[in-house]
């Protein structure tokens, strides 16, 4: 049975009171991968915003048939598939376990019918998701100059 104490180990949970935590059980699932299972596809439906409880997940996408770009592993205590919170139709990774993995779920209509009952847990949590994109961006950003400063021919330019 998964409890508050479980969910308050999730970063972006651990901003919410004990109430809006209650309110969250309920609805939380535990999905159980094994190494190398996949768990969303690129382009799958956006169904379910996921928390490592136990494990590492891979995000990657694909950009040709046969080149695969690693872009994010996820920890225990970190989130992912949060297309399901943005109104996006399709996942914008792959998600593949990348050991066995205890995940906590929500599904995303579920989750947004408690945002619209509890409006205080909504902004919390999109807040706290705001905060993970910016992160996210940033490294991203970071990597991607990295990468061009140190590209030989962009390299002669500078």
């Amino acid at each position: 049975m998964i409890t508050r104490e479980d969910l308050k180990q999730i970063v972006m949970l651990g901003y919410l009171t004990d109430a809006m935590l209650d309110k969250l059980v309920p609805i939380t699932d535990l999905l159980l991968f094994d190494e190398n299972d996949i768990i969303f596809r690129q382009g799958d439906k956006s169904s379910r915003l996921y928390m490592v409880k136990q494990g590492k997940v891979l995000l990657e996408q694909r950009i040709t048939d046969t080149i695969t770009v690693s872009i994010s592993a996820i920890k225990p205590g970190f989130t992912f598939g949060w297309s399901a919170m943005l109104d996006e139709e399709t996942y914008t990774s792959h998600a593949i376990a990348a050991e066995r993995c205890e995940l906590f779920s929500f599904r995303e209509e579920k989750l947004k019918a408690l945002f619209q009952e509890d409006h205080s847990l909504g902004f919390i949590m999109s807040q706290r998701l705001l905060v993970i994109m910016k992160k996210r961006y940033d490294i991203r950003t970071e990597q991607f100059i990295k990468t061009i400063k140190h590209h030989p021919d962009i390299g002669t330019l500078l």
